[in-house]
């Protein structure tokens, strides 16, 4: 886990939000940062990877292999979890709940 994960599962653990989270949860052969099934729920953290264009065009199509699974995914820059968690953390209650 990075630190930007540590951060935020510190805040999903222990079904501090209502429901529950797993961390680096294996689904359809991809490893996700965390995943909460009650919600059908993906949530990802990008760091500075993900804004190459290789791992961009790679996290498309995984995402789009996820959502043909019935699951949303929602994706998170490292920063916004370490300046604005508050929201990061609202955002997912909202989906969580829809």
């Amino acid at each position: 886990m990075t630190p930007t994960e540590g951060l935020l599962w510190q805040q999903l653990r222990g079904d501090k939000l209502g429901v529950h989270f797993r961390r680096q949860q294996i689904i359809a052969g991809f490893i996700v940062d965390f995943y909460c099934h009650a919600a059908a729920l993906v949530v990802e953290l990008d760091g500075g990877v993900h804004l190459q264009p290789k791992q961009a065009q790679t996290d498309l199509l995984r995402d789009e292999g996820l959502r043909q699974l019935g699951l949303r995914v929602v994706r998170f820059k490292n920063a916004e979890v370490t300046t604005r968690l508050p929201e990061v953390l609202d955002q997912i209650r909202v989906l969580r709940g829809a």
